[in-house]
């Protein structure tokens, strides 16, 4: 059972007390660095609100460019741009049919990863 308390002006405990256990625990179960930098990149990735935007109009939609710039109500150059940056981080992929490239989310991971933000911050 988890109790309410207040802390201190800087939010650190009130007296130092190691809790050696907790501590091995959390450090067998820290992530390797080079998995915590790409992680790192990806929420910098998805830290602009024009490419959550495009996210949330691809979150169940196949659209071209000029369909998502439509959409968004910006140019197409201003969308290839980001379009971009989304498929170098793989959130999006791109597939060409004639003239056209129509995106969509690049797996169900991204569709989920975007729900779960979208929840946390609408609760």
């Amino acid at each position: 059972m988890t109790e309410e308390f207040e802390l201190d002006k800087e939010g650190c405990c009130e007296q130092t007390e190691l809790h050696m256990e907790a501590i091995h625990h959390a450090r067998e179960t820290l992530t390797d660095p080079a998995t915590i930098d790409a992680m790192a990149e990806l929420f910098k990735v998805l830290g602009d609100p024009t490419r959550i935007r495009i996210l949330q109009a691809l979150h169940d939609t196949r659209l071209c460019v000029c369909d998502i710039a439509e959409t968004l109500n910006m140019t197409q150059s201003a969308i290839s741009h980001q379009l971009r940056v989304l498929r170098q981080a793989r959130l999006v992929r791109a597939q060409r049919e004639g003239r056209s490239v129509f995106y969509d989310l690049d797996d169900d991971h991204v569709a989920r990863m975007f729900e779960q933000g979208l929840l946390h911050v609408s609760e």
